[in-house]
């Protein structure tokens, strides 16, 4: 990919995987230059949503970025708070995130996932006026959906390792089992 490409893909909107009643609605903070070239979520190699996601045990195996789409058999899928791409989160500011706030809000009670799953507690934080919330579940719903606060996979996140990451992940993936109806067999 060349730096020409990287920059004509600013401001892009990279559409969403979804589809009505997942299991968990993964909502990114906002599509970086790499995600909205390619089209792919979480798409840049540094990213480590992908990895995390499998260690942690919603996929079977790692899926690729070009494989989102099978994030909908699992019953998952992927938004964002803020829809158009740049290079850097902090390009945004904080109104961005309240209307991008209020955007997911509604989408997410359009969808009706059983679970709405931020990767940024800042971007959270700013999104919905919660200046206290912290990584895990929250006491509010959106939506309808319960939240819960994940660690960004962003490789600017130094605090958090894949390995430490796919514990946190792993523990709102307990709760969806949980607070998933069981299917009863025939």
């Amino acid at each position: 990919m060349t730096s020409e490409e990287l920059l004509a893909a600013r401001d892009r909107v990279v559409p969403d995987v979804v589809a009505g009643g997942l299991r968990v609605l993964f909502c990114g903070i906002n599509p970086s230059l790499m995600t909205a070239a390619t089209g792919h979520h979480f798409a840049h190699p540094g990213n480590r949503f992908w990895p995390v996601l499998h260690r942690s045990g919603f996929t079977t195996r790692q899926l690729k970025p070009s494989e989102q789409d099978q994030l909908l058999e699992y019953g998952l899928g992927i938004t964002n708070v803020v829809a158009r791409a740049t290079a850097r989160a902090d390009e945004l500011d904080a109104e961005e995130f309240r209307e991008g706030g209020k955007v997911l809000a509604a989408k997410v009670e359009q969808l009706g996932p059983l679970w709405l799953a931020v990767v940024g507690v800042t971007a959270y934080r700013t999104a919905f006026g919660d200046r206290r919330a912290r990584i895990g579940p929250q006491e509010r719903t959106i939506g309808g959906a319960r939240v819960w606060a994940l660690p960004n996979p962003s490789g600017l996140n130094a605090h958090w390792t894949v390995s430490t990451m796919a514990e946190e992940y792993a523990r709102l993936s307990a709760a969806v089992d949980e607070s998933t109806p069981r299917q009863t067999r025939a």
